[in-house]
């Protein structure tokens, strides 16, 4: 395995540790509605259990309600007791065959919890990337003890994969930033 590999393997691994934050940050639930926030809520449908977006459509009314619209009749009591257990603690109503589904406001004090839980997803990304710059600077030790590059081309591609690790970490601090401030915007 070549410098260019080591270093785009790194690239690819780091890339997805970000993707990831970017998930974990999504599921953070702030006061206002988004249709992603039921992203990883669940229902039975004929024995198999499926995301609510694969049986129902899930839109929008205002800035604070998701409504839900299930294909089937049947399913309006299943999605809203699958809502109603998740952990995002959300309490949904049914109008019609529609659910409606209202953001409480957060309080001053889940903010703060919320601003925690940010935080410490940020870190597990830091320690991800670290991780991953750690495993590429040994890849690239074995190299140079296999003479397949010299002292001076793995100091080039350890210098890489640093600038790498900067550039993910800064990364990783903007995003949570960003989430931060949507949080502890009332």
């Amino acid at each position: 395995m070549a410098m260019t590999e080591v270093r785009k393997a790194t690239e690819q691994k780091m890339l997805k540790s970000i993707e990831a934050l970017k998930t974990d940050l999504s599921k953070v639930r702030t006061g206002r509605a988004h249709t992603g926030l039921l992203d990883h809520v669940q229902v039975e449908y004929y024995g198999a259990m499926v995301p609510i977006s694969q049986v129902a459509n899930i839109g929008l009314a205002d800035a604070r309600t998701i409504t839900v619209q299930p294909w089937e009749k049947k399913l309006l009591t299943v999605v809203e007791k699958a809502i109603r257990e998740s952990d995002l603690g959300l309490n949904p109503s049914t109008q019609g065959d529609i659910l409606r589904v209202p953001m409480p406001a957060l309080t001053e004090e889940r903010r703060r919890e919320l601003t925690k839980v940010i935080k410490h997803e940020g870190e597990s990304a830091r320690v991800a990337v670290r991780n991953l710059r750690r495993d590429a600077n040994q890849q690239l030790k074995d190299l140079l003890k296999k003479k397949d590059i010299s002292e001076d081309g793995e100091r080039r591609a350890q210098d890489e994969i640093q600038k790498l690790t900067d550039k993910f970490v800064a990364d990783i601090d903007r995003l949570v930033a960003e989430k931060e401030k949507e949080i502890m915007t009332v």
